[in-house]
């Protein structure tokens, strides 16, 4: 499945002088395991200079030039040292401002790590747009930069084509929300798995994923069933195919289910649902009953009962949730 349409699967890596090596390792190595998953993801590394020192004096050579970006081609932009700046210094350099301003007046989708969001701030792509940055500098990112939304005290924020994420390790969260948005929360579940964290579902929800919840188990049998749940959650999933998933019986699946997570296959195929249910009602512009036959419910009043038993409000109402 995929929840956005239209990206080229290329992502361009911006290297600045002392990038810390976190902030592009981990959102990196996120889309490189979603790439050997069958995601169609490129990954290049461009910058002003064919070779940086990271801010941890790792030298990184070959990088290629500051060239053309495409429509719905993705720029990724870790952090790097930039605070505070020294007298005379700027920022960031003017090619590369000039460069992010092109880059989105293509069409491309811009994301940032950390203090990257600075240079999305120089360029003027944060004016008017909900944003943040590391909790350290969120005063100097309002203060220089008074038309942009900045928000604290979340992970990340999705603004139109502008994405941006707190510090450090919040690149990896950034990452997974990206994949999920192109291709769906079953490929992330699965990269998350190969990447041993938890996946995170918004940017300002604190609570794990259901998708990643229950799977810090060693059952290969419930493993096997969770990944063909998640891949195809527009399907009926009798408990019969379900034990056959898993080379068990019925009884024995239910069972293993049981001990392994503490709810039943159903109960986990439902969480699930529900959970896909309300990022499809939050980022995108798919009806109430589109998204019922999507997360595989039959009836949609059905689905907005459970919904609502669930988030505590009815399906329509959840597209007015932060994202």
């Amino acid at each position: 499945m995929t929840l956005t349409e239209g990206g080229t699967g290329r992502v361009i890596v911006l290297v600045q002088p002392e990038v810390n090596l976190l902030d592009l390792a981990g959102p990196v190595q996120a889309f490189d395991a979603a790439a050997h998953l069958g995601a169609p993801y490129r990954l290049e590394y461009v910058a002003e200079r064919p070779d940086m020192v990271t801010a941890q004096g790792l030298r990184l050579a070959g990088l290629g030039p500051l060239g053309e970006v495409g429509h719905a081609d993705l720029v990724l932009v870790p952090g790097h040292r930039v605070y505070p700046p020294e007298p005379g210094r700027p920022l960031v350099s003017g090619s590369v401002i000039g460069w992010l301003t092109s880059a989105h007046a293509a069409g491309a989708r811009v994301a940032s790590v950390c203090s990257g969001a600075a240079a999305l701030g120089e360029a003027g792509l944060l004016d008017g747009r909900r944003c943040t940055t590391h909790w350290t500098l969120i005063d100097a990112m309002r203060d220089r930069y008074p038309a942009a939304r900045v928000q604290e005290a979340v992970l990340y924020v999705h603004d139109g084509p502008i994405s941006t994420s707190a510090g450090i390790s919040t690149g990896l969260d950034l990452a997974l929300s990206l994949i999920e948005r192109d291709h769906g929360p079953g490929l992330t579940a699965q990269v998350a798995r190969q990447l041993v964290v938890y996946l995170r579902r918004s940017g300002t929800d604190r609570q794990v994923s259901a998708f990643l919840e229950y799977r810090s188990h060693l059952n290969a049998a419930v493993h096997r069933v969770q990944d063909h749940v998640a891949q195809h959650l527009d399907r009926p999933h009798s408990l019969a195919e379900l034990a056959a998933v898993a080379h068990l019986s019925p009884r024995g699946l239910t069972r293993a289910f049981t001990a392994t997570i503490g709810i039943t296959p159903q109960e986990y195929r439902q969480r699930l649902r529900l959970e896909l249910a309300a990022t499809l009602l939050a980022e995108t512009a798919l009806t109430v009953e589109a998204v019922s036959a999507r997360c595989g419910f039959r009836d949609p009043r059905h689905f907005r009962r459970v919904f609502a038993a669930r988030y505590g409000v009815p399906p329509s109402a959840s597209r007015l949730a932060p994202t």
